[in-house]
Order: C-alpha cells, then structure tokens, then sequence
C-alpha cells in the first residue's frame, strides 16, 4: 500500500480536494448567477424602452384632436421613426436577455444534475 494511505494522509487529501472542488462549483453557479442577474437587468431594460414609444403614440393618440395631422407631419415623420427604432431595440434586448436566461438555467440545471451534493442549494 501507499504510506499515505496507511497514515490516514490519502484521506485528508481526499477531503480537501472535496472541499476545492466544492469551492470552485459553487464559485461557477456564482458567476452563472451573477450573468442571470445581468440578464434580467437588460431585460428591465428593454422593457422600459420597449414601454416608451407606447406611452408617446398614447399621448399622441389622445390629444390627436387639437392637430391636424397633415399641418404636423414633418414632426410626426421624424417621432415615429423614433418611436420604431426603440421598439425594435427593447423587442431585440428582451428577446436577447431572455435566450440568455434560458441557457443560464440549462447550465445551473447541468451542474445540479452532476453535483448532487450541492443541488439542494440551488432549488
């Protein structure tokens, strides 16, 4: 046999090795974690951007009354555009975060399954 099996030195090296590979999955989920918070910070994003150009056509709409849209089309041209824009750029941001999360949740999902002794923490 191996002297440091006989010592009992195998055995606490086995459990510090534990302990280091404990340390660093659970410094991995951490990160994950931290790129979901991410995630969901750019999807808050998107959705206020996305919420904007909603709340400009409802005013426009509302006070549509005391324009004439054919004397203001120059300005109305210009806003809608702008308003297109920033509709495409909150859909893009929200779809994007959203993918993200999904492969996030996929990869906690992958670590729980091959260390089980640590999925009781990440329920």
């Amino acid at each position: 046999m191996h002297p440091a099996v006989k010592s009992g030195k195998g055995d606490c090296m086995n459990k510090e090795q534990d302990i280091k590979l404990e340390g660093t999955i659970i410094g991995e989920v951490q990160l994950i974690l931290a790129e979901k918070r991410t995630s969901l910070a750019v999807m808050r994003t998107g959705i206020a951007i996305l919420v904007l150009p909603l709340s400009v056509l409802g005013f426009l709409i509302a006070t549509s009354e005391y324009y004439d849209i054919i004397h203001v089309w120059y300005l109305l041209l210009p806003l809608l555009l702008l308003c297109t824009v920033l509709l495409v750029l909150g859909a893009h941001l929200i779809i994007r975060s959203v993918l993200k999360i999904r492969h996030q949740d996929r990869i906690i999902a992958e670590v729980k399954r091959k260390y089980s002794q640590i999925a009781e923490f990440l329920d």
